[in-house]
């Protein structure tokens, strides 16, 4: 298997390609026992359960995809979020956070397809497989991480905070908040980012994007980054979402959480499992963690287009603003504006978290 060829993809996974791991399974402190486990010839002649060609080409045509709708969607968002007075809704602050940051995240997808489209190589240099990836993983834990928020903030502006005035001092909070959780995603993304070299294919001409972790202890490295990645994206907001959305029984939006990373992170699990040596390491079992990981990772992105839906194109006041950011702005001596004003007779807390909003 040449799978190693997908690495550049920005995944979380460090699972190398067989070709490389007679190698690497002295850099990954293998026991004498583990190397008798494995099959020499199977290792040496394993492949894929998949065409290796078929996979970049399925996966450069996913994250194009999810590049275009993904790049409109939140662009479209954060124009409007802007360019209209929408301060007087406690979760526009949020709102527009979450947009920036799957803006960002989406714009750093032409470069993995560039690396895909030509069988995995990376053609840029180091420093921009290093800011790629940190702009990537930064505004991917961000996304993460404001969705968390909005859920406790909403939870809280409809019970506890019902009656208080939305005054200054909430809003520096907001501001405060948003500061942190920006910091927060810095730190998560630093150490495997710290660690990415392009190196030489070991396999080919070509170079690699990869993290290359301290010869002493690299499996250790590899299990911890795994781990607070799957703490930090899922074991902890995905309890936090729940159970403040469920108080107020809002289904939609812990349903699309679970089903966009539930899988990822779940064979994101059972990788770190193979790497303890929990699980038994097989050639079916390499070769399908190498694909599955960067398949559920690709799906897991599909986030970034149904956020702007979801927290935005569903909500009525949205709507209107979109409409008279548009129409009130070139339409305005015809007479349309004062139309679509006159309809708008009531304007209602700005947040995708009401019930009358999201079909359920």
């Amino acid at each position: 298997s040449v799978l190693e060829d997908l690495q550049p993809v920005p995944v979380w996974t460090r699972r190398a390609c067989w070709s490389e791991l007679v190698e690497l399974w002295a850099e990954l402190n293998l026991t004498g026992a583990e190397y008798d486990n494995l099959s020499h010839v199977d290792t040496l002649l394993c492949s894929g359960f998949i065409s290796h060609a078929a996979l970049l080409y399925v996966l450069s045509v996913l994250y194009i995809f999810i590049f275009v709708v993904g790049l409109a969607a939140n662009a479209l968002v954060v124009w409007v979020n802007l360019h209209s007075n929408r301060n007087r809704y406690e979760t526009h602050l949020y709102i527009l956070n979450l947009a920036v940051a799957d803006l960002c995240v989406v714009a750093t997808l032409p470069v993995w397809v560039t690396s895909l489209l030509q069988g995995g190589h990376w053609p840029f240099s180091e420093a921009v497989c290093k800011i790629t990836h940190l702009v990537f993983s930064v505004n991917l834990f961000s996304s993460i991480f404001f969705l968390t928020c909005m859920s406790v903030d909403r939870y809280l502006s409809v019970t506890l905070l019902a009656n208080a005035p939305d005054s200054r001092r909430k809003k520096a909070v907001r501001w405060l908040i948003c500061v942190l959780v920006w910091l927060l995603a810095l730190a998560a993304s630093i150490p495997d980012t710290y660690f990415l070299q392009v190196v030489k294919s070991m396999h080919s001409d070509g170079a690699v994007c990869r993290p290359v972790y301290p010869s002493d202890n690299p499996r250790e490295w590899m299990v911890g980054i795994q781990l607070s990645f799957i703490i930090l994206g899922f074991t902890i907001p995905f309890p936090v979402i729940a159970v403040f959305y469920l108080r107020r029984i809002i289904l939609t939006y812990i349903m699309v959480f679970l089903v966009c990373w539930l899988p990822f992170h779940a064979v994101l699990l059972l990788d770190t499992f193979a790497l303890l040596n929990v699980l038994p390491f097989n050639c079916w079992l390499e070769s399908f963690l190498d694909v599955a990981l960067h398949l559920t990772q690709c799906f897991s992105l599909v986030h970034c287009c149904i956020n702007p839906v979801l927290y935005n194109f569903l909500n009525r006041n949205y709507r209107y603003d979109l409409m008279k950011a548009f129409i009130f702005k070139y339409s305005t001596k015809t007479g349309l504006a004062r139309l679509i004003n006159a309809s708008h007779t009531s304007e209602t807390e700005y947040s995708a978290v009401t019930t009358d909003n999201i079909p359920m």
